[in-house]
């Protein structure tokens, strides 16, 4: 329904996770019964996974160690080619610096830091560890230099390609710069290829036209993400992974391709995770819950690859602290009540509770809006800040 903002502008109205919640069924099934698995395929060739769950492509998050340790639990970890861990060969010493730096200051020097240019052969290196540690590699490059790094990362051995920014689009205009031919790029490369991000539905569909196996919805959501405010752009994430999910559905029906929506940013809980998989994602990416994990590398903190942008930073360095281990946050066992570890066990019992066996079937469960929910009966947690009150 549309509402009207003024007599020259009618708008949509958007729903984010807090805005929603998931109504149980008539039935409950036993979680140890709920299947969490997710897969797709690209030439034949069928790309498996036992949690549904892909880590952001974020300095503070992913290095080659940590892609190893997510890989081992199951899930798929994602590297930012044009980071930290390309620009330096030994990337600890920068961000050691940059855990050091004052709120202040934090933006200023990163910017600094991240001057130093992108080594190729760093690249092939890093993508290189992740392979040595028996894991799939995933990788993130931007739209305007993958053209220029993709076949250093695929000489490393490359299994997964991430084309992500803030915003990309399969009709980008320039007329200072020859545009990346995404149906091209994607139809010609040697290794499946996921987009992102997006918030609407005509930018989903345009994405999966390509070819993409997958895209990443999201604009603005991340925590440590600034862009809603400099820009003024984004959807709220339960109507924008609703959008796109409607776009896989026409996309299925006009080629008979499925096109997997990933849910990226915004997801602090396992209920988030829920509520995402319900609103009809077929999977999630998360940061600032894994940049919490003793194993990434960002020392408690996390930012986004916009943070140190040389003339518009559109992120900023937050403070996630070290809740537990990369395990203890996925998959438990989880030692606080506020749904931030065991973030699987939330999303495994969340199926269960509602009676739903997989994720393909609980994307079926019904939608309730009801913003009240976070708030009904719990002004004692409030109060004192514990529970749903922190």
């Amino acid at each position: 329904m549309e509402i009207e903002i003024g007599r020259g502008k009618t708008a949509r109205r958007g729903y984010g996770f807090d805005d929603v919640t998931i109504v149980p069924s008539r039935r409950t099934r036993d979680p140890r019964d709920v299947d969490i698995t997710w897969e797709f395929s690209f030439s034949s060739k069928t790309f498996s996974f036992d949690l549904p769950v892909l880590a952001s492509a974020m300095d503070g998050v992913v290095d080659p160690a940590f892609a190893i340790a997510m890989g081992k639990l199951g899930g798929l970890a994602v590297m930012n080619l044009e980071g930290i861990q390309t620009r330096y060969e030994d990337a600890d010493v920068r961000l050691d610096e940059i855990a050091s730096f004052s709120a202040e200051e934090a933006t200023g020097k990163m910017q600094e830091i991240y001057k130093e240019p992108v080594k190729p052969e760093l690249i092939t290196e890093r993508v290189k560890e992740i392979k040595a540690g028996g894991v799939l590699a995933a990788a993130s490059l931007t739209p305007q230099n993958v053209e220029r790094y993709a076949q250093y990362a695929l000489d490393g051995g490359l299994d997964v390609l991430i084309v992500q920014g803030t915003v990309i689009s399969a009709e980008h205009k320039s007329s200072y710069d020859e545009p990346l031919d995404l149906n091209a790029f994607v139809r010609d490369v040697s290794v499946p290829v996921i987009l992102g991000g997006c918030c609407s539905y005509q930018g989903a569909l345009h994405l999966m036209r390509t070819g993409a196996v997958g895209v990443l919805v999201g604009v603005g959501p991340g925590h440590a993400c600034t862009s809603r405010r400099v820009l003024g752009i984004g959807v709220p994430q339960a109507t924008a992974i609703a959008d796109a999910a409607a776009a896989r559905m026409r996309h299925l029906d006009e080629t008979g391709q499925y096109s997997h929506v990933i849910a990226d940013g915004g997801m602090r809980t396992g209920g988030d995770l829920a509520k995402a998989i319900v609103c009809g994602a077929d999977g999630v990416m998360i940061g600032s819950p894994l940049a919490s994990a003793e194993e990434a590398p960002g020392r408690g903190y996390h930012w986004g690859m916009a943070t140190f942008h040389p003339e518009l930073p559109r992120g900023t360095r937050v403070r996630a602290g070290r809740k537990g281990s990369l395990e203890d946050i996925l998959l438990g066992p989880a030692h606080e009540n506020d749904g931030t570890l065991n973030l699987v066990g939330g999303l495994k019992t969340s199926m269960a509770t509602c009676g739903y066996e997989n994720l393909k079937t609980f994307q079926k469960a019904e939608v309730m809006v009801a913003p009240s929910v976070q708030s009904e009966g719990k002004a004692l947690q409030r109060d004192q800040r514990v529970g749903m009150g922190t």
